[in-house]
């Protein structure tokens, strides 16, 4: 094993996955419920299906159509 290493030409893991963030959020159970059963229709994870389709609104902009009343 050498004392030191150059790690200055190294490159980024392209296999590592994005990094995720652990948060706590208070969903509706109904909401809950639509994506735990979608998930369950297409086979995956229903976090992951919600972390799927935050990104997509994320990367489209997309922007709630919110009305108070």
């Amino acid at each position: 094993m050498k004392k030191e290493y150059d790690f200055s030409k190294s490159i980024k893991n392209p296999y590592l996955k994005k990094q995720k963030k652990q948060i706590s959020i208070r969903i509706e159970n109904d909401t809950v419920e639509y994506f735990k059963k979608l998930a369950s229709e297409i086979d995956i994870p229903y976090q992951n299906l919600m972390n799927l389709y935050l990104r997509e609104c994320a990367e489209k902009n997309v922007k709630p159509n919110i009305h108070w009343q």
